[in-house]
């Protein structure tokens, strides 16, 4: 077990919780690619600047932002395989992203662990449910209670700490890094802070805070296709402006140069500071809950 999260049980236990943090790997079918997902109680905390409690149920996170190797088995149908939980899944029916038409990653690196880029968030939920039906798991973005949760572990990091746990505008060199190089937070999660930006599933609401009610998992849904909540900061962050309460709206920038009409729902041209990680509730909804669930969620 790594020390990490030997200290996250210390934590919780001393926290009164109880509650050990475990990991498992999911494996994509019939490839090399596998995810390490770290299985976190849950809980109540006090979110954001203002201190608001918010209650999650327990759910896992992956260790690391999607890498450029996950997405694209998803992305290239050629690296796709007919292997699937789902019964009759057909891989050549499955809509795929359309073919940049430039190096969205402006040469900063794709291959050897890099985190995915530029994907718009509709991309990134797609390729979660084409998740769920290679692997019968439920995969979907955090929200932004969970992204926060998770960042935390337990407490917002010292900013003496911050470049042992992130890449960001002082010690990035101006370009992401591969995954998991820097030092991981409590709960053996890397790269929560800088490196990329991470895509929540909530829209962007100012008064975030005030919206939200008692009820546990809060989630701000969908009312277009902007704006969201983006996390985590990125290589272009200033450390002073890093930290895990730290939120940023989704902009129609990042797709301003696309020369498509109407804009691709796959790719953001100007957003290679941006990935997104993937959760999976511990209570598995049905496949019907599934299915509402991304086609209330995705809004091209």
């Amino acid at each position: 077990m790594h020390t990490s999260l030997s200290f996250a049980i210390l934590l919780f236990l001393s926290m009164g919780l109880g509650a050990q943090i475990t990991t498992d790997s999911v494996q994509i079918p019939a490839t090399d690619v596998a995810f390490d997902m770290v299985s976190l109680p849950g809980g109540s905390y006090d979110m954001g600047e203002a201190g608001r409690t918010v209650t999650v149920s327990a759910f896992s996170i992956s260790a690391h932002e999607v890498t450029h190797e996950a997405y694209r088995i998803f992305q290239e149908r050629e690296n796709d395989t007919p292997v699937a939980a789902v019964d009759n899944w057909d891989a050549d029916a499955v809509s795929r992203p359309s073919p940049p038409y430039l190096d969205f990653t402006y040469g900063m690196g794709t291959r050897g662990g890099y985190p995915q880029v530029n994907t718009t968030q509709q991309a990134a939920l797609r390729y979660c449910e084409w998740l769920y039906d290679k692997t019968g798991r439920f995969f979907r973005l955090p929200t932004e209670a969970e992204w926060e949760y998770a960042c935390l572990a337990g407490e917002e990091p010292d900013p003496a700490d911050l470049h042992d746990l992130a890449w960001l505008y002082e010690n990035g060199e101006e370009t992401y890094h591969k995954v998991g190089e820097k030092e991981p937070n409590a709960w053996g999660l890397y790269d929560m802070l800088g490196n990329v930006s991470e895509w929540t599933l909530d829209e962007y609401y100012d008064d975030y805070a005030d919206r939200i009610g008692e009820e546990a998992d809060p989630w701000m849904r969908p009312d277009g296709k902007h704006s969201r909540t983006v996390r985590g900061g990125s290589f272009d962050t200033y450390t002073d402006e890093a930290g895990c309460r730290t939120r940023e709206k989704s902009s129609p920038r990042w797709q301003a140069r696309d020369p498509q009409i109407p804009k691709s729902k796959w790719w953001n041209v100007d957003s290679p500071f941006l990935g997104f990680r993937i959760v999976s509730p511990e209570k598995q909804p049905s496949e019907e809950e599934v299915r509402a669930f991304f086609a209330e969620s995705i809004v091209d």
